[in-house]
């Protein structure tokens, strides 16, 4: 029997119903990712699940005495009290409560006496989590969890989640995260569920061949529609002779076109280009600053040239958006100098939304408040600009305040790109958008000429866009890789790093060190192995296994230092490209396999 079982839910907030005749079966054991549009109705299937909301029709079926979790979207306002005491509130008085609460506080690196009003947005996330965690539910309903999270922290969440034995239906914009804990992907699409046993990506590409036959069907059916329309308003000869069976046929045509629930229109978006900037951007030299005499950035030297996309990786209160001011001339450094090239047009995306006046509508915050915005050179009636973001007239009256979070980030994408900018700097612009407008961001941002300066903790949206990256490595340090994040993460494990979630997070991993349960986390399956045999001596075949590893390494070293030669041979590239794949992808896989030899040599050496 499933754990949860939804019959037929049927809701609706006036007009069509945002759930229609919906089906769900939550398994033990699976994890549900649950995707669609912005509005589809995701939240509020969680919210029914849970039991906090009545459907309007339809009946859920729960397993007996089954405990189940939720961990909202939105941070509630108002949290106060100690950690302790709001994680404790989702228990009660039950025996054994404050084991279970210190349990699960030591569990998410949480300090049980901290005021929950003094903490960050990720260490509040956490709370939550732990609110939600505390009753041991057998079902946990996630809602957008990886919000306010830092990249440590989404690593740290995707690692607790995956050893864990809890069913899971989690709504996420993020793709990596979606991929590596799904097991099934349900999708809520224009008020009907539809259950894809597989992959994300796998998901996506079966979804397009499923839009495209759907297309052409209707397509089918428009035209059979159109000639029988016609046929019934011929003259009166046609009408004394129709054949009754054939107008009832009609009806029932026209009653199915009614009740079609045609598809939400895609996001169109254009990025307006200004005229091309100098060679050389922006250009630190020495720049370092500091806050009450905490060093946030410390000697940064880096060049920023047209074309760059850049991205910015780091913990939650490392410095990001600080870093992105210093760049872009709103805070002077202590010392050293920024120097911007000949002109710059700078286009800032806030993540925190200040250009935003909540109280004014959504047509008045992007044409301030003129009829017109200017897209290429051209007027444009601000109504029509707003249905290019899927704000229709109507809800381009209405004011911001009234936006769900992936309105805002949309309506603050139709704002940025009424100005034309060669500087695009995005501070956390992909929360809360959905995947089709996520990737049509992506698009945009590569196809623009200019030059790109993005914080995401979004690790595909990073790997898709970005050419290198500036990433916080502690006591402000600001260290240069090349390419986006999982360049950053295999150059350092390569290097026998720690690349764990956010880059040299040294509090993190104190941490983890002293916290025995944090030692089970992503590393941990292999440190808890470690202490299992670190008692044992090395067996035969060990030892001759441990002579080994100092060569095989040098060889390995060798044959990559020699594929690197290739791939850095100008010639290569005007060849056959299935031996530039090859060559890239035997890179790839050395520097893997390196990586792990030396772990394995280091776990050997320490029982030798």
């Amino acid at each position: 029997m499933a754990l949860i079982s939804a019959q037929n839910l049927t809701i609706a907030y006036g007009g069509r119903p945002l759930i229609e005749d919906a089906t769900l079966q939550v398994e033990r054991g699976e994890r549900i990712g649950l995707v669609g549009r912005n509005g589809a109705g995701k939240s509020t299937l969680l919210r029914i699940l849970a039991g906090t909301l009545e459907p309007d029709g339809g009946r859920i079926i729960r397993e007996t005495g089954i405990r189940v979790g939720l961990l909202p979207q939105e941070l509630p306002r108002g949290l106060q009290g100690t950690v302790e005491t709001c994680i404790g509130s989702g228990l009660g008085s039950a025996s054994g409560a404050e084991h279970t609460v210190r349990r699960l506080c030591s569990l998410l690196e949480l300090v049980p006496e901290d005021e929950v009003g003094s903490l960050s947005g990720g260490q509040r996330r956490r709370v939550l989590l732990g609110r939600a965690l505390v009753s041991d539910p057998e079902v946990l309903l996630l809602d957008e969890p990886t919000n306010h999270l830092d990249l440590d922290g989404i690593r740290w969440l995707e690692g607790f989640l995956g050893r864990s034995s809890l069913s899971l239906v989690f709504v996420t914009h993020d793709r990596a995260f979606l991929q590596a804990l799904s097991t099934r992907i349900v999708e809520l699409d224009r008020g009907t569920l539809t259950s894809w046993a597989c992959d994300y990506p796998t998901f996506l590409r079966r979804k397009d061949e499923l839009l495209a036959a759907e297309e052409r069907e209707w397509s089918t059916f428009d035209r059979r529609l159109a000639r029988e329309e016609e046929w019934i308003r011929r003259g009166i000869k046609a009408r004394r002779t129709r054949n009754e069976g054939r107008v009832r046929a009609l009806e029932r045509m026209r009653r199915e076109r009614a009740a079609r629930r045609d598809r939400d229109g895609d996001v169109r978006m254009t990025i307006q280009e200004a005229e091309r900037s100098g060679s050389r951007v922006i250009v630190a030299r020495g720049v370092s600053f500091a806050w009450d005499g905490q060093p946030v950035v410390s000697s940064l030297e880096v060049t920023l040239r047209r074309g760059d996309k850049v991205g910015i990786i780091g913990p939650n209160g490392a410095g990001k958006t600080t870093l992105l001011k210093l760049l872009l001339g709103e805070l002077e450094p202590d010392t050293g100098e920024v120097v911007h090239g000949t002109a710059l047009r700078p286009a800032y995306f806030d993540q925190h939304r200040a250009q935003l006046d909540p109280e004014a509508s959504v047509a008045d915050n992007v044409a301030h408040g003129s009829s017109h915005v200017r897209q290429d050179g051209e007027r444009r009636h601000v109504l029509s600009y707003l249905q290019d973001f899927l704000f229709s007239p109507e809800r381009a009256r209405q004011p911001v305040k009234a936006l769900s979070g992936g309105e805002r980030n949309r309506l603050l994408l139709a704002r940025l790109f009424t100005e034309p900018a060669n500087l695009l700097v995005l501070d956390e612009p992909t929360n809360d958008l959905d995947a089709d407008t996520l990737e049509l961001l992506e698009e945009r941002l590569l196809e623009f000429t200019g030059t790109v300066l993005v914080v995401s903790h979004d690790r595909q949206f990073l790997d898709n866009l970005c050419s290198s990256t500036l990433v916080f490595e502690g006591g402000g340090r600001v260290k240069e890789y090349v390419g986006g994040y999982s360049d950053w993460r295999r150059v350092v494990e390569t290097r026998g790093g720690d690349p764990r979630g956010s880059p040299a997070d040294t509090a993190g991993r104190s941490r983890a060190a002293q916290d025995p349960v944090r030692g089970r986390g992503e590393h941990g399956s292999q440190n808890a192995t470690n202490k299992q045999v670190g008692s044992r001596r090395l067996s035969y075949h060990e030892r001759r296994e441990l002579e080994a590893l100092p060569a095989r390494i040098e060889a390995m070293e060798s044959e990559l230092e020699s594929v690197h030669r290739s791939l850095s041979d100008p010639e290569l590239y005007r060849g056959d490209p299935e031996v530039i794949r090859e060559a890239t992808e035997r890179a790839r896989t050395l520097e893997s396999e390196i990586a792990r030899a030396f772990r394995r040599w280091e776990e050997l050496g320490q029982r030798e």
